[in-house]
């Protein structure tokens, strides 16, 4: 039996931020774009991986969410502890570079970790933590 990770969710809190930082920076392709109301759903990936996706979600969405929770969300988003993600790369410096020109909020250069990994780390637009490994 084989499983695989189809989807990962991310909030984000300005669907034109997210977009300009996931497809635009990242380079990702735009799977779907999908709005009701006053809000957006964008499923991203990477080119040539039609398998794996990365929904952006309005957080807090659900209509049994109080205001009050949904502010603690939106703080918790804010501060970078709500969600993350872990991407990897071949070229890690370059892409480090890629995204420090574009202006993302770098959380940790590329550095070589004590327990064997080579990565970095940047918030999205929303403030989701994006940390990056090198491919070995």
């Amino acid at each position: 039996m084989d499983i695989t990770i189809h989807h990962a969710f991310l909030p984000h809190t300005d669907p034109e931020a997210a977009l300009g930082f996931y497809r635009d920076v990242l380079g990702f392709e735009v799977r779907k774009d999908v709005g009701y109301e006053d809000m957006r759903w964008i499923t991203v990936g990477p080119a040539g991986q039609p398998g794996t996706s990365i929904v952006l979600h309005p957080p807090a969405a659900d209509p049994g969410v109080t205001e009050e929770e949904r502010r603690t969300v939106l703080e918790l988003i804010a501060k970078g502890t709500y969600a993350a993600i872990t991407l990897a790369t071949d070229d890690l410096d370059g892409l480090f570079q890629r995204l420090e020109a574009a202006g993302a909020d770098v959380v940790q250069e590329p550095i070589d970790q004590d327990y064997g990994i080579r990565d970095c780390a940047f918030r999205d637009p929303a403030g989701n933590l994006i940390r990056i490994n090198q491919l070995t």
